[in-house]
């Protein structure tokens, strides 16, 4: 991993792990920089934009590169949500931050390398975020009344496996999850196992982030 990557940018940082590579850039505005947005409880701005990108080329394709996919949106807003967390009040820091993830390569969570990124990123930007945060992503292999719980999995391992499990969060807990599974449901013994095993990895990545 490494910070500062690209020069001309307020932050920028390029995360790697295994086959799977995110470069992600921070930017800083103004409160009139703000997103406006109409839903459907009434008007709100947001002044914390995180865009992901998964184009073709990251997994070896060839493809049209335009709007957002449906994949592209919901991990962006699954690493919007891991961030979130620790990003600091508008009135202790009134700016509109922009984070923008260009995955180069994948064979594993990206999502979860562009919430080690993006915490890289605003860092280098000088934005005060409350703490770093680091993700990971879990993999089950269950027969019968036997599991095995695996640390990162691979796109293979995500495939063939019963349960792609993402935890976000800081040293101090976590602050995004999100479960997909092939099976009816998983124990309490299993999500009790993945959530330990998920804090190990978490506080080995921060570690090597902090460094």
């Amino acid at each position: 991993m490494r910070t500062g990557v690209l020069p001309r940018t307020h932050g920028s940082a390029l995360f790697t792990r295994g086959e799977t590579q995110a470069l992600v850039t921070a930017t800083l505005g103004t409160t009139r920089d703000a997103q406006n947005l109409d839903e459907l409880m009434g008007e709100r701005t947001d002044n914390f934009l995180f865009h992901y990108n998964f184009p073709p080329y990251c997994v070896g394709e060839t493809g049209m590169v335009g709007s957002p996919k449906r994949r592209e949106i919901g991990h962006g807003r699954l690493a919007k949500r891991g961030v979130l967390a620790v990003m600091p009040e508008l009135d202790k820091f009134p700016y509109t931050v922009r984070v923008v993830s260009e995955i180069t390569e994948s064979n594993g969570s990206s999502s979860m390398a562009s919430v080690c990124g993006a915490s890289l990123a605003l860092m280098d930007a000088g934005v005060p975020i409350k703490a770093a945060v680091a993700g990971i992503a879990m993999g089950l292999v269950k027969e019968g009344d036997n599991f095995v719980v695996l640390s990162d999995i691979l796109g293979d391992e995500d495939h063939l496996g019963d349960m792609d499990f993402k935890v976000a969060g800081s040293r101090d807990g976590i602050s995004a999850l999100q479960m997909d599974i092939k099976i009816e449901g998983i124990t309490k013994e299993i999500m009790q196992v993945a959530l330990n095993q998920a804090k190990g990895a978490r506080l080995h990545i921060l570690g090597v982030m902090e460094q």
